[in-house]
Parts: structure tokens; C-alpha cells; sequence
């Protein structure tokens, strides 16, 4: 993968302002993404969370949001305290009717430590393709 971003774009059975709510909202995030204490779409607005592999492995995610255009795009920092790394996520909505396209970016995942594996490339895209295509689309089915 070397410094390619991870990309990933998934047809979700809702529209724009659903799929909006679901990446933006704390409430809806801990349904599919992670339970965050506090969540605001601004710029500049700061959040942590603790996550990890299913192995018990937890780490502190430090993330900024960069840019929040609602409806549109929604992207932030996302550093790990303690390691190495700076990695910017950007979730673009895209209306394709009564369904809503979403592309997700992560660019800057080479600067993460390669000894370990939890922030390998690979580690990242099953993430992102589990949290978007499995988690974000079932959330978003039981709730249509």
C-alpha cells in the first residue's frame, strides 16, 4: 500500500441526512462506530476515545475535527497518544436518491509505527471496512 490513502465507498440504504446524523451525531455514532463522551461536528472541536483489537489491547484515539460541511463532508485528525503518526479521516456523503454514497479516506497511515501491527494498512482497511460496510449499513437498516 506504501503511502496510498485507504479508500473505501459504500452505497448506504439511507439518505444524506440520515447517513449525516449516523457519522455526526454521538448518540447514533455508539450504535456503529464508538461510544465517544462528547461529539460535536465544529471545526477545531477536540474528542478521545479508547478502542482496540478484540485481544483486550486498548488505545487512546486523539482526534480534531479539520472540517464539517454539513450534509457533505466531515473529516478529522486521528492520532494515537503515546506513538508516532498523524492521519487525517475525511468522510465525503455523496445523494444518489434515497440512498446516500460514502466515501471514506485515510491518508497518513505510513506514519503510524510499522512494528506494530494493530496500525498496519491492512489493520486499518478491515476496520474501516467492517465499521463502514457491515457496521454503518446494518445500523443504518434497522433504523430506516
Amino acid at each position: 500500500m506504501g503511502n496510498a490513502p485507504l479508500v473505501i465507498e459504500q452505497i448506504l440504504p439511507a439518505t444524506v441526512d440520515v447517513v449525516w446524523k449516523a457519522i455526526s451525531d454521538k448518540d447514533a455514532m455508539k450504535h456503529w462506530y464508538f461510544d465517544l463522551n462528547e461529539f460535536r461536528p465544529e471545526v477545531g472541536f477536540e474528542f478521545q476515545f479508547e478502542a482496540g483489537p478484540s485481544d483486550g489491547r486498548q488505545y487512546l484515539h486523539i482526534c480534531k475535527i479539520t472540517e464539517a460541511i454539513v450534509g457533505k463532508k466531515l473529516a478529522y485528525s486521528w492520532l494515537y497518544g503515546g506513538y508516532d503518526g498523524d492521519s487525517l479521516v475525511t468522510f465525503e456523503l455523496f445523494d444518489e436518491g434515497n440512498q446516500t454514497r460514502l466515501k471514506l479516506t485515510h491518508v497518513g497511515l505510513e506514519s503510524f509505527p510499522v512494528y506494530i501491527p494493530d496500525f498496519s494498512p491492512q489493520s486499518f482497511a478491515e476496520g474501516w471496512t467492517y465499521l463502514i460496510g457491515t457496521a454503518l449499513k446494518e445500523y443504518l437498516g434497522e433504523t430506516a
